[in-house]
């Protein structure tokens, strides 16, 4: 058993062309090589930063530990503040993270196996 403090996690800049708008921090709650199924991280989205159109491999699992943002696919975007859980399935389009005047951490939770592409949606 393993227990982690978030807390207790550095922020490390999460440096990515799939980023776009203003800063972004990732906290590695369980390293990759702990686990033998999951990426398991904290994403901390500064107000005016997300990511840019991109699918998973994988389904992917986002849950809102703080501030408010959007969740959107090419056909919608929606609002999630902290406590919403979202599921992306595997193959979608989507973007995530802070665009507004307010900053968004989430926890996501992906397939170890899995690969992010950029899209254009």
């Amino acid at each position: 058993m393993k227990v982690v403090r978030i807390s207790d996690l550095p922020k490390e800049p999460a440096e990515s062309p799939l980023f776009t708008g203003g800063q972004v921090f990732r906290q590695l709650i369980i390293d990759p090589s702990e686990s033998r199924s999951f990426n398991f991280s904290i994403v901390n989205f500064s107000a005016g930063s997300r990511n840019k159109f991109h699918r998973h491999t994988s389904d992917q699992i986002l849950i809102v530990t703080e501030g408010t943002g959007v969740v959107a696919t090419a056909a919608e975007q929606r609002r999630v503040s902290t406590g919403d859980v979202v599921l992306i399935p595997a193959g979608e389009d989507h973007w995530h993270g802070a665009p507004g005047s307010t900053p968004m951490s989430h926890i996501t939770i992906q397939t170890k196996e899995s690969q992010t592409t950029q899209t254009e949606a």
